[in-house]
């Protein structure tokens, strides 16, 4: 028998039952909660009634029954095929519709440049520091509003007009817009941006495997033209596998427009233009400081284990300058989506102009009102999901 006797383990302590109490802490703050809720529920429940109450005495229809009734008016620029007799439901379709294409374009293109601008408030080079500080202090100081008039007086008057209009190969621009030569749809396409939609999921994935075997090896591998070989490659096998067609829908300048083709139209990229020039400045400031609150010892530090400037910043200071910029950048995609209403005013057919022409032709403000509100929460809470995942999985894991 050994002379060291095993050391009993010691009894994990008693589970307490959680029960709901006056005299707990816990059990008041719960308690709270649900008086709290059962409260809100309790006011909305009476505004609703009142409104109902007041909008039958006054002879005013309500309810959704005006969604399947024929809309009546055209709207100039639609993603989805619409006849003059198409319903309010898919007039509202397409508003949301042109709202998330300005939306995604705008995120993207604002990114990208507030990005570069936000780099280069750091450039060595003078001028383009000094260009860059000029851009944030001016576009961000103008109101949003004023900025998309100015862009739509700048293509409605300084652009050529129809029959003066600038032409280079199959491309026009006039004050109709850009138009643009695009494919005929088929199965091809299809394809292809399947093949980019996996080309893209094998990128990330072989991001990750680069960033593990970084770790173990402290050697880096290309990532960014592996996935782009991913990507284009993909895309043209899917294409390949589509039949390759190879049929364009070319624009040609008619009586009164230009006919055919794709076509950004005037309202579109004043929009667009205005959207992402004033967030642009705002994320510039954003990166700016993320990159700065990086101390300058994790700079010295890159340095003296021999990595060049670029990947300094891309495994060095990127990485924990990204812990600062998300949240922040999240707002400024939020606030994007929900400026573009400001459409409205230069007579973009986005949600809130379909929303408008549809309270004057039925009466229904509450209900065309209440469909924006859905829209736009909708939106916001889908964006702030996905950077929130993004957030996430950029995070530094502690060791």
């Amino acid at each position: 028998m050994s002379q060291f006797s095993m050391i009993e383990a010691r009894p994990s302590p008693e589970k307490k039952n959680r029960t709901i109490s006056w005299r707990s802490r816990e059990g008041r703050s719960v308690i709270y909660q649900i008086v709290a809720i059962l409260s809100a529920f309790a006011l909305a429940a009476l505004l609703v009634r009142n409104t109902l109450a007041n909008m039958r005495l006054r002879g005013i229809q309500s309810g959704y029954d005006f969604l399947f009734q024929p809309f009546g008016f055209d709207i100039s620029e639609t993603v989805i095929d619409y006849a003059h007799n198409s319903s309010y439901f898919v007039a509202f379709a397409i508003g949301m519709l042109n709202t998330l294409k300005v939306a995604i374009i705008g995120i993207a293109l604002a990114t990208v440049l507030g990005v570069l601008i936000g780099v280069g408030r750091f450039s060595a080079n003078y001028l383009v520091q000094k260009i860059c500080y000029a851009f944030v202090e001016f576009f961000r100081n103008v109101p949003v509003y004023l900025q998309l008039l100015i862009w739509y007086l700048v293509f409605a008057e300084a652009l050529p007009d129809l029959e003066n209009a600038w032409n280079a190969g199959h491309f026009y621009l006039s004050k109709n817009g850009i138009s643009f030569p695009w494919p005929v749809w088929q199965l091809g396409q299809t394809l292809a941006l399947v093949g980019a939609s996996l080309g893209l999921v094998f990128g990330l994935y072989y991001r990750r495997l680069a960033r593990a075997h970084f770790d173990r090896t402290g050697q880096s591998r290309p990532v960014l033209w592996v996935a782009l070989a991913a990507v284009l490659g993909l895309s043209v096998l899917g294409w390949l596998a589509g039949g390759a067609p190879s049929e364009w829908d070319l624009p040609k300048v008619g009586d009164f427009q230009i006919e055919d083709g794709g076509v950004f139209s005037p309202e579109f990229m004043a929009l667009l233009f205005g959207l992402v020039f004033y967030t642009a400045a705002f994320i510039a400031e954003v990166v700016r400081s993320g990159i700065a609150s990086v101390s300058l010892g994790q700079h010295e530090a890159a340095a003296s284990l021999g990595l060049s400037k670029s990947q300094a910043m891309r495994l060095v200071v990127l990485p924990q300058a990204l812990r600062v910029i998300i949240p922040p950048l999240t707002s400024q995609y939020l606030n994007l989506t929900k400026n573009s209403s400001l459409a409205v005013a230069i007579g973009y057919p986005e949600l809130v102009s379909i929303a408008n022409t549809t309270l004057n032709q039925t009466g229904r403000a509450i209900e065309a009102l209440s469909i924006v509100m859905l829209v736009y929460l909708t939106l916001s809470l889908i964006t702030s999901a996905l950077m929130n995942w993004f957030n996430a999985s950029a995070a530094i894991q502690e060791r």
